[in-house]
Parts: C-alpha cells; sequence; structure tokens
C-alpha cells in the first residue's frame, strides 16, 4: 500500500495526504524506518517538517520546500493562524452537539509519550461538532486551537468518549460489524471476522490559510476508505 498522495504543490509547499500507519519523521529511536519526510527528501533533495501527524493518524501534513516558507509556515501554526479541521468516530454519542474542551495537557510523569490532562499542562482547546450520531459511534469533527501531542486523543478521553481504536486513550479494540449489526453471520468464505477498522480513527481532513503572498489556501484530504466503509455500516444499520 503506498503510503501517500499528493493533495497541493506549489513552489513553496507540498500538501500530503497521509495513509495511517505511515510515520511523517524518522523515529527517535530506529531511524531507518520508511517516513514521509525520507520519501520527500529522496525526491526534492531539500525538504523541511513543518508539523506532524501521529503515526496511526490519516490526512493532511505539509512540507515546506525552502527556509522561507518553512519559517512562514511554522509561525502560521505557532500562533495559531491555520484552521485545522479533523474528522473522528469517537465511542458512543455526547451529551451536546457542539461545544469546546479547554483543558490543560501535559505529559505522563511517568510514562514516556503519554498525555494527561493537568493544571500544571500547556493550554488546550479543541471545539466539537457531532457530525452524525449512531448511537455506538458517533462522526465528530474537530477543530483545534492549539497542537500539543495527542490533544484531540486525550481530550476525547476526558469527555468519556475515546477516538475508536485508541491504544492508548481508549481500548483500542478493532471496530467489527458484529458489534452493531443485528444477525450478522460470518460468510461461507471467511474463517473469521475481518474488522471494518483497525487502526486510530481519527484523519486530518482540512487545513485554511494565506501562504506568504497572500493567497488563502482551502485543502482536504477527503476520508480514507476505512473509515467511509465504516459510516456506510452505520449508516445501513441506522435505517
Amino acid at each position: 500500500m503506498k503510503g501517500f498522495s499528493v493533495i497541493f504543490e506549489n513552489e513553496d509547499f507540498i500538501a500530503i495526504d497521509k495513509a495511517a500507519g505511515m510515520l511523517t519523521i524518522p523515529d527517535r529511536h530506529d531511524d531507518n524506518q520508511l517516513s514521509l519526510y525520507k520519501i520527500l527528501l529522496k525526491q526534492y533533495k531539500q525538504i523541511f517538517i513543518v508539523h506532524r501527524l501521529d503515526r496511526e493518524t490519516s490526512g493532511l501534513v505539509l512540507f515546506a520546500k525552502n527556509e522561507q516558507t518553512h519559517r512562514y509556515l511554522s509561525q502560521l501554526f505557532e500562533k495559531r493562524n491555520i484552521e485545522k479541521i479533523y474528522l473522528g468516530i469517537i465511542r458512543g454519542s455526547l451529551p451536546e452537539k457542539e461545544g469546546s474542551i479547554n483543558e490543560a495537557i501535559a505529559e505522563h510523569p511517568s510514562l514516556k509519550g503519554v498525555m494527561i490532562i493537568s493544571k500544571k499542562g500547556k493550554p488546550s482547546s479543541t471545539d466539537f461538532v457531532m457530525l452524525e450520531d449512531f448511537g455506538f459511534y458517533s462522526l465528530v469533527q474537530f477543530n483545534i486551537h492549539s497542537g500539543r501531542t495527542h490533544q484531540i486523543r486525550v481530550h476525547m478521553k476526558f469527555s468519556s468518549h475515546p477516538i475508536a481504536c485508541d491504544p492508548i486513550y481508549g481500548d483500542g479494540k478493532p471496530i467489527l460489524l458484529s458489534s452493531f449489526k443485528k444477525k450478522y453471520k460470518l460468510s461461507l468464505h471467511e474463517e473469521a471476522e475481518r474488522p471494518l477498522v483497525n487502526r486510530l480513527a481519527l484523519h486530518s481532513y482540512r487545513l485554511i490559510f494565506k501562504d506568504a503572498h497572500g493567497k488563502l489556501h482551502t485543502l482536504e484530504a477527503p476520508l480514507p476508505k476505512d473509515l467511509r466503509a465504516l459510516l456506510q455500516q452505520l449508516k445501513k444499520n441506522r435505517s
């Protein structure tokens, strides 16, 4: 499976639709692993990391092609002058159709790479809108106003409705059709049920920003096949 596709490209930056499972940058502990950065560096000879996505999160990620654009785009993220929209499938239904979660986030004192809600943490704000409520699961749009590590995942755990299949902040269990479809039966050719989704159900969907020349960009990465298939089955089951 190819790990990415190009959504947009000009002389200054490139917008990539990253597949779930692909690293944005090399792992600190294993520099030999394949990553988007390494692939793009080989192709363009010079590439700059602007931001990153968790390995299991799919969707939009930006890379700069020169130092000037790198500085400009990095400042957009730091000063929150870029709109970042994510789509996620959560467990259960939120009590409110829309709202905000404003809870500070810090790193866990003893578990490296795990984040927690903490008064000593950095201010973090996530707006949410519930787009579809299926009972067992819901499709939610997130707009994050800060860029904390695992922000959406931590905030959804705090809300008691973690992102589906989240191995750190949820139960990590895959989503099976039999878990919500009544009278589900295995086909004759199957020995065991194949999961509809078996990875973090979170997708970086849209980025809106003005480039250094004042041009407005609205970039979108469509929902990947596995998440679309799950939503289709949830809609069928509801009807």
